[in-house]
């Protein structure tokens, strides 16, 4: 009778009731429990209140025997709605051991859990909130409950919450927000299912504002959207369509820092609704936020660029890619390349600030001298449309051009990303020269590799970085400062016409490029780059072969063409392998004298009126040697036929290969080109250019009768005979009065030079045939 005194106001009857495995016998006895609490609400008896509620609790839903538990469950349901209004005051009471039985192996008992629940729950209404969190975490699990009736009962008291939720003005978002997050991480559907449905609840309610949290669960929703359930992709692209509405018309309320790196990691992801979702935002964050999302650039970058070389299967993904990547590029400004002195320590603030704290994904390393900061902010904060203060913003140049830098050097990267990749490095070197200058001689080699590359487009877009690099001023150092190259320090002897600090081109490197962005000022990296174009050019002849002419001609275009051809002359002069410098010379010959990039040139050449021009020639002239008759071709574009005639009489003195013939033939087949119109009507003035038919008929002889033989000999028919020619009118001027300008050019010492050259060639080719030789007799042994 113990028990029965403990149990006290309930009845044996009750108690018996309670414990009884029908539900009928059960539901009695909560009448009669709601019948007796009832009193005691009348009575104001708060005393009995509790303790009837304590005894259902600790005794019936905590009992180890589970009909005990199911009475102890329907009992306290039943004190709820005896207690109504006032059930506020009892509901930690009646709350906590109906959750513990949610976690009960009996379904039976966890769904009349979930029934008692909602019934105390309907009748408390708005008092429950302040439990809300824990009623959340019951449910989480019931959603995933492998009973389909528990699930339902579930559902019910769901709904019910959500009611109550979205008609009251006091529930605790900062508290429940922590929950959320944990459980947002679930890999179970239907608890993915009840999370995304109570998001897309507490967004639509107006008090709640759910996007100052957005941070906290942007990771989890991204995760859920690559659920394989289609109605919970559905709804979490719902949900995230709502949160961008919201952040679209509140953009400065929106915490754009915070959320950057999450939508770095899912433009990665590998699920194609994840990467384009993820990419929209990224768009209209870059397009929103502006420049607060410039310390992720690298970030940034290193999602987008793979993606701009997707084919039509990720089109959309591709797309919003370039758009985020023009939009992202359009934000660095000029402002970003001022340097920053090194200021007193008593000038950094001991806390940094929300908004410096935005540089932090992308801490700048030193790696400069001791009075320069690492990457420094800009010296004027800037304002941004997506907050009310000024925020200080950090380019850190350094990351993004490591991201650059690692895409260009992938093989596997695809062409549009590599054109992106050259398109950024030239966009920084035009905006942040001074910054960029710091990276040059890193970026430089793979720069060079590059215009081996298979697509025409990447080739031009690296010519324009490289022509970009050569001719800026920011990349002038001071004297003995330059590239360390060793081979970038040139010889005296012959001079560059190229100036060694910027400033000081002469006027014929500018002529006619006043309008160019870049002034052809050429820098100190000019000549380095030359020399390993050079070197490029040599160790891969097959580049020579298919693109060199094409990667000359567009550098003419992109810089100074009288530039490029001198140094060349001056690098080749210098060449220890003869047989390159030849080929080298061919090529440049044959485009100096066919390209109408060189038009200009070729006028300059022709007359030998300046200074210049005939320094010019003699520059080309030395390094021409290499090759005979791309000296004689330079002879007559330059009109020096007396000098041809010379050069031609040596012939006789070289070794006459197939090669050599080939290369007499392709001259006369230029000869009839529109290139030298001028020279062919220069033979109807037989008295005063003896020296250019004397040539013509020297390459005559050199040829064997081929059909460049019969073309040669029918154009020489056609000369005139000069007593045919005589006219009255002496006041013409002649050829040789024309040529007195260049009657300082020492052609003697240059005949000498073309033997001395075409005497090593001699040698260098007997070493080779020797060397060949032997290989052959050491093959038969």
């Amino acid at each position: 009778m113990n028990a029965e005194r403990d149990l006290s106001p309930l009845t044996p009857g009750v108690v018996r009731a309670l414990t009884d495995k029908l539900y009928e016998k059960r539901k009695v006895a909560a009448l009669e429990i709601e019948k007796l609490v009832r009193e005691f609400v009348a009575q104001n008896n708060t005393s009995q209140i509790k303790h009837v509620i304590q005894i259902l609790s600790q005794e019936f839903a905590l009992s180890q025997h589970p009909h005990s538990r199911k009475g102890g469950l329907i009992g306290l349901a039943a004190c709820s709605i005896a207690l109504g209004k006032d059930s506020g005051l009892y509901l930690k009471e009646l709350i906590e051991p109906v959750l513990t039985c949610f976690n009960d192996a009996d379904s039976r008992l966890r769904y009349y859990a979930c029934e008692a629940l909602y019934n105390i729950v309907k009748v408390a209404r708005g008092s429950v909130l302040p439990h809300f969190n824990v009623l959340f975490d019951g449910l989480s699990k019931l959603a995933a409950d492998p009973d389909p009736n528990v699930k339902s009962g579930s559902e019910l008291l769901d709904r019910l919450l959500k009611d109550i939720v979205t008609e009251s003005n006091q529930f605790d978002l900062v508290g429940f927000i922590p929950l959320l997050r944990e459980r947002i991480y679930s890999n179970n559907q239907y608890a993915r299912q009840f999370i995304i449905s109570w998001i897309l609840v507490l967004e639509s309610v107006p008090d709640i504002n759910l996007l100052d949290y957005l941070p906290e669960i942007l990771d989890g929703l991204f995760q859920i959207l690559g659920d394989n359930s289609k109605e919970i992709r559905k709804m979490c692209e719902v949900a995230l369509g709502e949160f961008l509405k919201e952040i679209k018309k509140n953009p400065s309320s929106v915490k754009f820092a915070e959320m950057a790196n999450i939508l770095v990691i899912h433009c990665q992801a590998a699920d194609d609704l994840i990467q384009l979702t993820a990419m929209c935002w990224m768009r209209e964050f870059i397009q929103l936020a502006g420049r607060v999302m410039l310390p992720y650039s690298s970030g940034i970058l290193t999602a987008v660029l793979p993606c701009l070389s997707y084919d039509d299967r990720k089109k959309n993904i591709k797309e919003v890619a370039n758009v985020c990547n023009q939009s992202l590029m359009k934000l660095v400004i000029p402002e970003d390349d001022e340097m920053d002195e090194a200021k007193p320590s008593m000038t950094i603030p001991a806390e940094p600030t929300s908004e410096e704290s935005l540089s932090k994904p992308e801490a700048t390393t030193t790696g400069e001298s001791q009075n320069e900061l690492d990457i420094t902010a800009l010296k004027q904060p800037l304002l941004f449309p997506c907050s009310c203060e000024r925020i200080q913003v950090t380019l850190n140049l350094d990351g993004i051009v490591q991201v650059l830098d690692y895409h260009l050097s992938d093989t596997s990267i695809g062409m549009m990303t590599r054109i992106a990749v050259l398109k950024w490095l030239y966009h920084l070197y035009i905006k942040t020269p001074r910054k960029m200058f710091r990276h040059t001689d890193s970026l430089f080699p793979i720069l060079l590799r590059t215009l081996s590359d298979e697509s025409d487009e990447v080739i031009l877009k690296d010519l324009e970085l490289l022509a970009e690099i050569a001719s800026s001023p920011a990349g002038q150092t001071e004297e003995g400062h330059g590239p360390s190259d060793g081979s970038d320090v040139r010889p005296g002897p012959v001079e560059l016409h190229v100036p060694a600090r910027a400033g000081q081109l002469s006027s014929s490197s500018t002529k006619g490029l006043e309008c160019s962005p870049s002034t052809p000022t050429m820098n100190s990296y000019f000549y380095k780059f030359m020399i390993n174009l050079l070197k490029r050019f040599s160790s891969e002849r097959k580049l020579l072969e298919t693109r060199g002419a094409f990667i000359i001609r567009q550098l003419c275009l992109l810089l100074n063409a009288e530039n490029i051809f001198h140094s060349m002359a001056d690098i080749l002069l210098r060449e220890e392998d003869l047989k390159f410098a030849s080929t080298m010379v061919h090529t440049l010959n044959t485009i100096l004298l066919t390209s109408s990039e060189l038009f200009q040139l070729r006028n300059q050449l022709k007359d030998l009126k300046t200074p210049e021009s005939r320094n010019l020639f003699c520059c080309l002239y030395r390094s021409w040697c290499h090759n005979p008759v791309t000296t004689v071709s330079l002879c007559f574009l330059t009109q020096n036929y007396k000098h041809a005639y010379d050069l031609i009489q040596k012939f006789g003195d070289l070794e006459v290969t197939v090669d050599f013939l080939t290369e007499v033939d392709k001259l006369v087949q230029l000869i009839e080109c529109p290139i030298f119109t001028y020279l062919r009507l220069q033979l109807l003035d037989v008295k005063n250019n003896p020296y250019l038919i004397k040539a013509l008929y020297g390459l005559l002889m050199l040829l064997p009768q081929s059909s460049a033989f019969q073309l040669l000999s029918h154009r020489l028919q056609c000369v005139p005979n000069p007593e045919l020619m005589q006219t009255t009118d002496n006041t013409k001027p002649s050829a040789s009065f024309k040529r007195t300008a260049a009657s300082n050019i020492d052609y003697t010492e240059l005949l000498q030079h073309f033997e001395k050259v075409q005497n090593k060639h001699l040698e260098a080719r007997h070493q080779r045939a020797g060397q060949a030789e032997q290989l052959d007799r050491r093959v038969v042994l």
